[in-house]
């Protein structure tokens, strides 16, 4: 009955378009040269328009009905995926072959942004499309902290990549030869494109599971060989060569069919292999390559937060400085709106923080595991630190200090009482969500966890023999 009610609003909608066919059949009627069927006729031509309203409304309601369908299957497999999968779907603007791919610019936006740039409808990338990329993508060695802001929207960053991206923006310059030497799975001091490819792999979960099998265990030890030698005592290569090598094959032809689109089962060259292994992917990639590119792209992603709130000055207000420290917070905004506040009282003369010192502050941080450790060490009884002390531990950790200026504007952020002394546990915690950037770290999630997982297993065997 519903239906039929619809059915007759639309019908009594078209009422208004047919009242000069009406006052036409009056006139037609009163005159004698008026055919006899021309009623019969106008009947016939009434039910032809009512049909023709009626299938169309039918198939409207039909496309609705596949539409809400298609959008609650989508909602139920989102809700399947992690923090991070879903926000590379989210933001991936191009597609090949049914795997999506996020530009450079994607990459950028996704990790300083809360929403993708508007768009209709992902961009279906053509053979010339890969090829028109490969041509403008530049070899490392003429790497910048511009590569990503240059070429925009001319390449593509697969979901593996983009996990290791973001990997990279949280890691200290202490840990960039770890880094390296996780990819040097052959300990000949050069990462060939095959080795980065099998990490690749590995952090995008080809790996990823509770229990560790014999053959990957042998491979994890393999890719931190720089960690465990000396540790285990010699090794007789003879015997675990050919099932590392067994490994490090399935771990390369081992390509995941997804339905999300995430990895398909064919392999293509991207801009980040192709920038660092070279057009036909037959150059080695040393530390010093390899450094310089985790370097720039550090530099190049805190310059664009930097940018957003200098507006081109040389410097940015110590209430800007606070509330890029706090927007990949989970705080509500009455703490939000606190601490800024706090700030606001506190600070009588506006000096500003220059990009060196922000910077510098955002290096710390990707040191935040080593302060920890240090502050636990340090003090007793979890008790609150001074100013110098904490100036001491950001030393210790990363090798510089940190100006007394932004000493100072941490301490009126993040001093809860105004007594000098800061309570290093909450601090912490909350600079935590601003190192990943919102992302929630856990036991399943991607990315260097996996490693991690895989470094504690190993632990606890070496200590039981």
């Amino acid at each position: 009955m519903a239906a039929f009610g619809k059915i007759a609003n639309r019908v009594l909608n078209l009422t208004p378009n047919f009242r000069p066919l009406q006052r036409n059949f009056h006139k037609f009627q009163s005159a004698k040269s008026v055919p006899k069927n021309y009623t019969k006729y106008l009947v016939f031509v009434s039910g032809g328009l009512t049909a023709l309203i009626c299938t169309n409304y039918m198939k409207t309601e039909r496309l609705d009905a596949a539409f809400r369908m298609r959008k609650t299957e989508d909602e139920n497999l989102l809700k399947k995926l992690t923090s991070r999968e879903r926000r590379f779907i989210k933001f991936a603007s191009v597609e090949y072959r049914g795997q999506l791919y996020m530009t450079p610019q994607d990459f950028l936006d996704s990790v300083v942004e809360q929403e993708p740039r508007p768009r209709l409808k992902r961009r279906i990338l053509s053979e010339q499309d890969l090829q028109v990329i490969k041509d403008n993508t530049p070899p490392l060695k003429k790497g910048s902290k511009m590569l990503f802001r240059t070429l925009r929207d001319r390449g593509i960053v697969s979901y593996t990549e983009y996990l290791f991206l973001l990997s990279v923006l949280t890691k200290p310059i202490s840990g960039f030869r770890i880094a390296f030497n996780m990819f040097d799975t052959d300990g000949n001091h050069r990462v060939e494109k095959d080795e980065f490819l099998v990490i690749l792999k590995i952090l995008g979960g080809t790996f990823k599971q509770s229990k560790v099998d014999e053959q990957t265990r042998k491979l994890m030890e393999r890719i931190f060989s720089g960690v465990w030698k000396g540790k285990r005592g010699p090794k007789n290569d003879k015997d675990t060569s050919s099932a590392t090598e067994d490994a490090i094959k399935r771990a390369q032809d081992d390509y995941i069919d997804d339905e999300e689109g995430l990895q398909r089962k064919h392999r293509i060259d991207t801009t980040l292999q192709i920038h660092l292994f070279g057009k036909k992917g037959n150059q080695d990639l040393n530390y010093d390559g390899f450094y310089k590119f985790m370097d720039n792209l550090q530099t190049e992603v805190l310059e664009l937060e930097f940018n957003e709130f200098s507006k081109g000055n040389v410097a940015i207000t110590e209430n800007d400085f606070a509330k890029i420290l706090l927007r990949y917070t989970y705080l509500n905004a009455e703490e939000y709106d606190a601490y800024l506040e706090r700030l606001m009282d506190r600070v009588k003369v506006e000096r500003g923080i220059t990009f060196e010192e922000f910077r510098d502050f955002c290096r710390f941080l990707n040191n935040l595991e080593d302060f920890a450790i240090a502050m636990r060490m340090y003090t007793l009884a979890d008790r609150a630190i001074s100013q110098s002390e904490f100036s001491r531990a950001v030393k210790i950790c990363t090798g510089f200090s940190l100006s007394k200026h932004l000493i100072d504007t941490v301490f009126a952020i993040f001093d809860d009482n105004g007594d000098g002394m800061l309570s290093y546990r909450e601090f912490i915690a909350i600079m935590k969500d601003r190192v990943h950037r919102g992302f929630k770290s856990s036991a399943k999630s991607e990315g260097w966890d996996a490693f991690r997982h895989c470094m504690k297993h190993e632990m606890k065997q070496t200590q039981s023999k």
